[in-house]
């Protein structure tokens, strides 16, 4: 195993916009999970970028919080992977701020996600627009190697080696230029409807939810009738149960679609229930989880401090301690 002098960087956020379905765990969390001994990670919950749409003192400090807990319920262990508010690092909005006097707005108005903001809502905010710089902040101020992501957001790491590139042509080598790690995720997890699951459909099983709403949701999966196989049951089963295992199960039960929704629900329990408990406990523990936040942004402002003193340096940004 190597030692966290060897390890490469790893850093990711999420936005605090909800509870997490089964879709989210088996698209990015699980992931950061599977990583922690192998690289020195470093995950914060996205609350700066949250505020594009999310704009409710309440509902974000609650939003916020969930998501550690959430991230200590899969797994993630505090003592291998650094967790923290990314507004405990301030560091990265002045960052966020010199990359967007070296940025021009043609650059910016070729990403993918503002295209696709853009087509939906003409009223769009300055945060939408400028979301890439930010991020490119978040992901460059602390030193990152890699960036964990699927096919879809390529393009933001994309972005970021240009604003790291351009950076250094003009004030000299600062930052690195990042990669991105392609997780191999599931392309779609089918919802209750068929339909990718996704909580703006209301389609979704939730990673933490109870046996009785596991087993609702299951049996209301809509399934084909002119099939031997459900396939929206067979897809969701087949994340936690290899195809081998579920070889004969589904060879013996041909057809007989409440007893395969049967199985899957009692899968799906066994396989959510020790995430549901080891939630519960570090919940029961509040103090102890503002700690590991505290000590999360502690390091990271003194990690980013030093980058960023550089950086002004490099500028001809004055700074007196």
């Amino acid at each position: 195993m190597p030692t966290m002098a060897d390890k490469k960087i790893l850093v990711s956020g999420v936005k605090p916009t909800g509870r997490p379905h089964i879709g989210n765990y088996f698209g990015a969390m699980k992931q950061f999970v599977d990583l922690q001994d192998s690289y020195e990670s470093r995950i914060f919950v996205a609350n700066l970028h949250a505020l594009t749409t999310l704009q409710d003192k309440g509902e974000m400090e609650r939003n916020s919080k969930e998501v550690i807990l959430d991230f200590l319920g899969i797994g993630i262990d505090p003592e291998r992977t650094t967790l923290y508010y990314q507004s405990d690092v301030p560091h990265v909005t002045e960052l966020a701020w010199i990359f967007s006097c070296l940025t021009t707005m043609p650059e910016l108005m070729r990403a993918h996600a503002f295209k696709d903001a853009e087509a939906k809502n003409k009223d769009l905010n300055v945060g939408t627009f400028n979301y890439p710089l930010l991020m490119a902040a978040d992901i460059l101020a602390p030193d990152a190697d890699v960036v964990p992501v699927g096919k879809d957001q390529i393009q933001h790491v994309e972005i970021t080696r240009e604003v790291a590139r351009d950076f250094n042509n003009i004030f000299g080598e600062t930052f690195k230029e990042p990669q991105e790690l392609v997780i191999k995720t599931v392309e779609t997890v089918p919802g209750t409807d068929g339909q990718k699951m996704s909580k703006s459909y209301n389609n979704y099983i939730g990673l933490f939810d109870e046996d009785s709403e596991i087993k609702k949701k299951v049996m209301s999966i809509v399934t084909d009738s002119g099939s031997d196989t459900p396939e929206n049951v067979y897809a969701i089963h087949n994340l936690i149960k290899s195809a081998e295992e579920l070889k004969d199960l589904y060879a013996e039960r041909k057809g007989k679609y409440k007893d395969l929704k049967d199985a899957l629900a009692k899968d799906l329990i066994a396989f959510i229930t020790p995430f549901r408990e080891r939630r519960a406990e570090w919940e029961a523990k509040p103090d102890e989880v503002d700690q590991i936040i505290s000590e999360g942004g502690k390091k990271m402002r003194e990690i980013v401090h030093e980058k960023m003193m550089d950086v002004r340096n490099k500028v001809g940004l004055i700074h007196h301690e």
